[in-house]
């Protein structure tokens, strides 16, 4: 037994001392022994590890190459709410926001800091007790994915914390950060993507967001991947007061911290911080699009606020973002998911922001008219945000003799249908769209989209499955779903006799989903979930639905004059009748199950919140129990919320609920109010 303590105490030993080491050499840029030494420190832990397996620990250093891969990401509900920022390009209105926080505040002064924004993907880590729980993304701000297993193969992030000689270590800490991939680095995987046949990423912030989205984490370990922590949303244990004393925190428990901070006293000091922090930017190893200014004091950020999406104490302030002059080549037409087609420039290859830009978006045919944009034209390329490369403007003076213009086609490029133009608020848009449903270029996104859980859910028809069925030719349009054979698809890659068998048995499951899912699941432009469940509870039948008059569409709740019209539209179409028909012959319910509450249900004018996990119903099967006793389901919880159901890991609409005196049900009590209706 002695000997067993003996090497747990080493192995604790050995971690606490590789991660200071990896501290020195990642974070603080400052090594303290030979990396000879360091591997042989590394190498004792490892052997230590293989003799003793059960004493390794799952935050070991050792333990960074990655584990085993995940079937799917679990989601993790966030205590608090992980929120974007309102962006600014104008200095008015920094200062509009500067002095509306102080009037907010009645005058009391507001010592703000700035800090570079990061061009990477926001997370979340969450530490109990100096080791790290968990880390999610943002997701919808209240929910994200459990990334933790991608996280822990980044060398900069310590698994364990080390006591500080200022800090004692929070029993609770959750921090705030951005992972980005380096400009040397995003160099460097699209160099080894290059010669392995693969596509290059179009920017490092794309190729952080796709590796995280990874489920093999061995091969999140092989890429560059960084990150920075820049805020705590919440501890226990350690009293903090102001935002640079949270910075400083992280920094002295070996998190990497902002590069540089600046403290201001008014908005001319921040003008004068964001000047400096532009040439700065230059100088760090990852891509910045500007800063983002905060208040300090973590009291005067609670008392101003937050609106449903964004602190009101702090603001994005994004620079003018880099341009280039290049040639235009040609201009190529794509047709989307929705049928929309885009004209893209062809471009001679130019560098912006940090990437190889050979193609830019042109937004539409109106577009190309206003810029004058011509074949051969000398153009000026930005990249939006930093991200989409768009074509500004054209240089004139440049313009070649032979320079004529471009015009869009009549026809759909793909599939050869009438291409027509797309309505917006009851106007003639500037948006061509080909209104055939089973345009191939429309195709894969149309069926995935039939396929999502909200709509049809079926199991086992993701993305790569879709790809493959389009590509065979064994799906050219959702009816041809249905006449699938197990046989057909187990001889696609990937795919065995039971993947085949319950790929099948989730299209079977499908037919009997209800009316407002088919109609959802349709994509009819404009038409979301909330519309969907109208029309069916309105008309009760598809056949009702496809014979009404615009007249009688507009009287449905949730349903205006934009949508009334993609209704029409879409039901005028013979190709997407042909497809209702086929797919009523495959055996479809085309009729809703349920129709409008009575007015005498005593949940009538009721509205309720879910949140959490309940013990027999999920959450769709709840909301539609609610609904057909006419009740109404909210996304978020306010004064004005009746009830809120709770299962398990409710988090922060709970509390919400508790602050607001609520009342609040689990699911007997859901239960029962439903059977007194």
């Amino acid at each position: 037994m002695t000997g067993k303590v003996e090497v747990q105490k080493r192995i604790r030993e050995l971690t606490a001392e590789i991660e200071r080491h990896n501290r020195a050499y990642h974070v603080e840029n400052a090594p303290t022994i030979s990396d000879r030494e360091f591997d042989r420190l590394l190498a004792e832990l490892v052997e230590l590890e293989r003799q003793h397996p059960d004493l390794a620990s799952p935050l070991s250093p050792t333990r960074r190459v990655g584990g085993e891969p995940l079937k799917e990401f679990k989601q993790v509900q966030h205590r608090v709410p992980l929120m974007s920022l309102d962006n600014t390009y104008s200095p008015e209105e920094l200062c509009e926001f500067v002095a509306r926080a102080e009037k907010n505040l009645e005058g009391h002064p507001i010592f703000w800091v700035l800090e570079p924004k990061i061009d990477g993907v926001a997370v979340t880590l969450r530490y109990e007790q100096g080791r790290l729980v968990y880390g999610a993304t943002r997701g919808d701000g209240r929910t994200g994915d459990d990334i933790t297993a991608n996280l822990k193969t980044i060398r900069t992030l310590p698994l364990i914390l080390v006591p500080s000689s200022k800090f004692k270590i929070p029993s609770l800490i959750e921090i705030r950060g951005e992972v980005f991939m380096s400009r040397e680095g995003f160099e460097r995987i699209n160099r080894h993507r290059e010669r392995a046949g693969e596509s290059p990423f179009i920017n490092p912030r794309n190729a952080a967001a796709g590796t995280l989205k990874l489920l093999d984490s061995h091969e999140v370990a092989r890429r560059p991947l960084s990150i920075i922590l820049y805020a705590i949303a919440e501890i226990q244990g350690v009293e903090i007061k102001s935002h640079c004393q949270s910075l400083e925190l992280l920094a002295e428990l070996g998190f990497p911290a902002p590069a540089r901070t600046w403290l201001c006293r008014n908005v001319e000091e921040i003008e004068k911080a964001l000047q400096e922090l532009d040439q700065f930017r230059h100088t760090l190893p990852y891509n910045t699009d500007g800063g983002v200014v905060k208040a300090d004091s973590l009291l005067q950020q609670r008392e101003l606020g937050q609106t449903s999406k964004a602190p009101r104490w702090a603001i994005a302030y994004k620079f003018e973002t880099e341009k280039a002059e290049t040639r235009l080549l040609d201009i190529q037409v794509q047709v989307g998911r929705t049928g929309t087609l885009t004209p893209v420039a062809i471009l001679e290859p130019v560098f912006v922001s940090g990437s190889t830009i050979s193609r830019a978006t042109l937004h539409n045919e109106d577009e190309i008219k206003r810029k004058d944009i011509r074949m051969g034209d000398t153009v000026i390329i930005e990249k939006a945000g930093e991200v989409i490369p768009a074509v500004i403007s054209v240089v004139l003076k440049q313009r070649p003799a032979g320079a004529y213009s471009f015009c869009m086609p009549r026809k759909c490029p793909e599939c050869g249908g009438d291409v027509s133009r797309d309505l917006v608020a009851g106007e003639e848009g500037t948006l061509l769209r080909c209104e055939n449903i089973s345009c191939p270029a429309q195709l894969k996104r149309r069926i995935q989209h039939y396929a999502t859980r909200g709509a049809m859910d079926i199991e086992g028809l993701g993305e790569a499955m879709v790809e493959q069925l389009v590509d065979q030719k064994l799906v050219q349009n959702i009816a041809d779903l249905y006449d699938l054979k197990a046989e057909q698809i187990s001889e696609l890659e990937r795919m065995g006799e039971k993947s085949a068998a319950n790929l099948i048995h989730g299209i079977e499951a499908s037919k009997s989903r209800e009316l407002w899912r088919l109609i959802f699941g349709l994509g009819i432009r404009h038409v979301g979930a909330a519309s969907a469940r109208s029309l069916a509870g309105h008309f009760g039948s598809m056949d009702t639905l496809r014979k009404v008059s615009v007249e009688e569409l507009l009287v449905v709740p949730d349903v205006g004059e934009v949508v009334v019209r993609s209704i029409r539209d879409f039901f005028d179409k013979k190709d997407n009748l042909q497809t209702l028909e086929r797919l009523r012959k495959t055996g479809l319910n085309m009729t809703a199950t349920s129709h409008k509450p009575q007015a005498t249900s005593i949940l009538t004018g009721k509205s309720f919140v879910l949140t959490g996990a309940l013990p027999t119903l999920s959450r769709e099967e709840a909301g539609e129990l609610i609904r057909q006793a006419g009740g109404e389901i909210k996304s978020s919880v306010s004064k004005k919320t009746d009830y809120v159901v709770a299962g398990e890991e409710a988090g922060f609409k709970l509390d919400q609920a508790k602050k607001l005196g609520i009342s609040i049900l689990d699911e007997d009590g859901l239960k029962e109010i439903l059977k007194g209706r």
